[in-house]
């Protein structure tokens, strides 16, 4: 199968590494900000800085005659690797693994006396899983009332035996290990050998491996030597723009077709964006380009070591705008020599391959973007700038695609009622429009990944969203029935499938095409796996479910003339249907009215579906729909409110009636009838011709 064949290289020693590397990037790189304050506040106030003021740069005394404490040192020590630590806790246990890892990582600080970024991401992730593991022990076991007690005593118990283990245990391992390695690093500066690192770090960056070197290692030992230089070349190892420049100027002069077309955006992309990732493919299209770029990063760190420049702090992302913010005073002519002459070194050796060597460039460039997406294992959202997918959907502003729209995701909190209603509408249209073979699921916000093409979202919940869908297109909406957004995914559906595909070749179709085999692969592995939890909609809206529509909608269940006036109100009178039913319990309907205060379930004509939070699905026993009008509305945050269907469905047994609902209250002359109707068997009625 294709899906195994895709899977089994994500389980390679380089994969490993990959994923070791991202989790150490995402430790540094949210905290990058706090890493550039501090290395302007150096290049300014420092005894050799540009502005130099004692107070802030910690250097002489004050007229007490005390030394200046300064800002510099104590960022340094303290702020950001506790940082650091509180940011790899929370990703193993949120905040209270990150309260846990940041107190350990006092220890490792206070201990070692030296800036500890090695300890805290050692301290940090350490503090957030062995609190996880704690809490695990008395989970369920704690009497009602004493779970704050509990939480709060057992929490900072550990943390002060974490920070006793940094202070005694960690911190002369980490001590030694800095020690070792800035001896190494000392010995290549020493002989001349550095710039042979180039032949290591030029191939990881291609392959992805680059965040466990950089982040892992080169960015810990910067810090350490910046601190006691005021600057270090360490920094500049593997974020010089030069190398990538010089490879991409060389296919704007000497490439052909789609590479040689594509070369001037992507280089503008890479040198003053600092995206580093839009020149692999042109390595990967032809890997002996890799020469091109050791030569060009062996030539700017060995300008670096001649001219003893170096930056202050981290350049991230490796743009050359950031590059010369966080140049040292003193090292502007070293940085700019080694950035001109690794693209101009770059440059001729690229110029080289490509002028005497035969090879196909218009027809490998997708291919290329699309091994390179598979190594870095998800979509890239700046590689479709080389092979021009996405200009549809950039051109609206909402994202970039790396293929055809092949399964779109409608995402709410629960997974289970507002996003189901949504997803039955534009698989509609989908259908009508003659692409039956783009699959259209729901599920819940913490169930997605980065495996879909299109992600739809209450405008409330985007943000939320985007994090675990990165390289999907994002469309934003305010209702989920009728929502002017859906023509434009059609649009989008149309434009990225119609080229090089056909709405008859089915959802596995595009498997050869660019993004193809990720999408189709993606529709049976992550979606397929929602659907079976019960997150997704099945793709046939004419299947019926087991439990039938008489079961899950019942007459009783139907109230033409409600009693409520407030939007709570008919919360709890749509919540106590579903409880005289016996379909679920008091916590439910709790659940309910916290589901609303994180997003209005209002879907637009008239219709709002209240249901229970995605933490919820235990506290129902069986699934049940309740529908109730206001004849004379009610103010829904805002919009009038007619209709108010409460949801509550094990598995996927209440989604068919939901995708009815949705059929009638998408048609404008269904909907007056259900305002006319005089009896609760109307509604009934209506509702079977359409699931029928």
């Amino acid at each position: 199968m294709a899906t195994e064949t895709v899977a089994k290289p994500r389980t390679s020693a380089r994969v490993h590494v990959q994923k070791f590397g991202t989790f150490l990037s995402g430790m540094i790189m949210p905290n990058i900000g706090a890493f550039i304050a501090w290395g302007l506040i150096t290049a300014l106030f420092i005894e050799k800085g540009w502005i130099p003021v004692p107070e802030l740069g910690g250097f002489g005394t004050n007229a007490a005659g005390v030394k200046n404490l300064g800002l510099v040192d104590p960022m340094i020590k303290y702020l950001l690797p506790l940082l650091i630590a509180y940011t790899g806790g929370r990703m193993v246990y949120d905040v209270r693994g990150g309260v846990v890892g940041a107190i350990g990582t006092m220890g490792v600080i206070v201990g070692a006396g030296i800036p500890m970024f090695i300890g805290a991401m050692i301290m940090g992730p350490l503090g957030g899983w062995t609190m996880k593991k704690l809490d695990s022990l008395w989970d369920g076991k704690i009497r009602p009332g004493f779970e704050m007690l509990v939480n709060n005593f057992s929490a900072g118990i550990w943390g002060a035996l974490l920070a006793m283990l940094g202070f005694y245990g960690i911190s002369p391992l980490v001590t030694a290990f800095s020690t070792g390695a800035g001896n190494v690093v000392q010995f290549l500066v020493n002989n001349g050998l550095l710039p042979l690192t180039s032949i290591f770090i030029e191939p990881a960056k291609v392959l992805f491996l680059n965040n466990a070197i950089n982040h892992g290692v080169l960015t810990p030992l910067g810090i350490q030597q910046s601190l006691d230089q005021g600057k270090s070349i360490l920094f500049l190892l593997e974020a010089n723009p030069g190398p990538g420049l010089g490879l991409l100027l060389a296919y704007m002069f000497f490439g052909k077709g789609a590479a040689k077309a594509s070369a001037p955006g992507a280089a503008i992309i890479h040198f003053l964006g600092g995206i580093h990732e839009i020149y692999f493919p042109y390595v990967l299209m032809r890997p002996l380009l890799i020469l091109a770029t050791i030569a060009g990063g062996m030539t700017g760190i060995a300008t670096l070591a001649i001219t003893n420049s170096g930056l202050v702090a981290p350049s991230a992302p490796g743009s050359i705008i950031a590059v010369l913010a966080q140049t040292s005073r003193d090292s502007y002519v070293g940085v700019v020599l080694a950035v001109l002459l690794a693209t101009a070194v770059s440059f001729l050796v690229a110029s080289v391959i490509l002028k005497t060597t035969k090879h196909s460039d218009e027809v490998d460039l997708n291919d290329a973007t699309s091994r390179m997406e598979q190594m870095k294992g998800k979509k890239s959202s700046v590689a479709s700038t080389l092979t021009g997918t996405g200009a549809a959907a950039g051109a609206g502003g909402v994202g970039v695609l790396a293929g055809p729209v092949r399964n779109i995701v409608f995402a709410c909190d629960a997974g289970m009622g507002s996003s189901a209603m949504g997803a039955s509408v534009l698989r509609n249209k989908i259908k009508a429009a003659g692409f039956p073979e783009v699959k259209v699921t729901n599920a819940s916000i913490a169930n997605l990944s980065d495996t879909y093409d299109v992600v739809v979202t209450h405008q409330d919940l985007t943000e939320r969203a985007k994090p675990a869908t990165s390289s999907a297109v994002h469309y934003s909406v305010d209702n989920f029935m009728n929502s002017p957004r859906y023509d434009e995914i059609v649009e989008l559906v149309r434009d990225s499938n119609t080229e090089g595909s056909t709405a008859t070749e089915g959802p596995d179709a595009g498997a050869g095409t660019p993004g193809g085999a990720s999408a189709s692969g993606s529709a049976r592995g992550p979606a397929a796996g929602a659907a079976a939890a019960g997150t997704a909609v099945g793709s046939s809206e004419t299947e019926a479910s087991g439990a039938g529509t008489g079961e899950i909608l019942a007459r009783e269940s139907v109230v033409l003339n409600g009693s409520a006036t407030t939007r709570d109100a008919a919360i709890d009178e749509a919540g106590r249907l579903l409880l005289a039913r016996g379909a679920v319990d008091e916590d439910y309907v709790r659940a309910m009215h916290e589901r609303e205060q994180s997003v209005s379930t209002y879907m637009g004509s008239f219709l709002a579906i209240p249901h229970g939070t995605n933490a919820a699905k235990d506290h129902i026993r069986k699934s049940a729909v309740s529908v109730i009008r206001y004849p004379q509305g009610i103010d829904w945050n805002g919009k009038q409110v007619k209709f108010v269907v409460g949801v509550a469905g094990i598995n996927n047994e209440h989604l068919h009636i939901l995708s009815s609902i949705a059929k009638v209250f998408t048609n404008k002359e269904q909907v007056a009838r259900l305002e006319a109707a005089t009896s609760e068997d109307e509604i009934l009625e209506l509702f079977g011709k359409v699931n029928a």
